[in-house]
């Protein structure tokens, strides 16, 4: 249940992540809403899911998850460039991402 919770809280990382740069310095009612409710839910799951997970781990795969998907929704809807080396690097954090899980379950 940990690691579910902790991905879905990395999800949330993206969403205040986003709102946060669309709040324009809090000054929009309808992002800085959003952002306070993400972000809320977003290290209340990580606190959460720490009590399983090691620290180290949880922090990696909850900041990896976010950086990943933040990039992305940025490249598609946003406006951000892209590029081969872009995606790229994208799909080698995802595959870091996957490692930490899979190395945690092993030992």
């Amino acid at each position: 249940m940990s690691w579910i919770i902790l991905i879905i809280s990395g999800i949330l990382e993206a969403v205040w992540a986003t709102a946060l740069g669309r709040s324009e310095g809090f000054t929009r009612l309808w992002p800085s809403v959003v952002f306070g409710g993400a972000i809320l839910l977003s290290m209340g799951g990580l606190a959460f899911a720490m009590r399983d997970i090691p620290i180290g781990t949880a922090y990696a795969v909850w900041v990896g998850i976010g950086a990943a998907l933040t990039v992305t929704w940025a490249m598609v809807f946003g406006g951000e460039p892209t590029s081969i080396l872009k995606i790229l690097l994208i799909l080698g954090l995802i595959g870091c991402v996957i490692g930490l899980k899979l190395v945690d379950d092993s030992h």
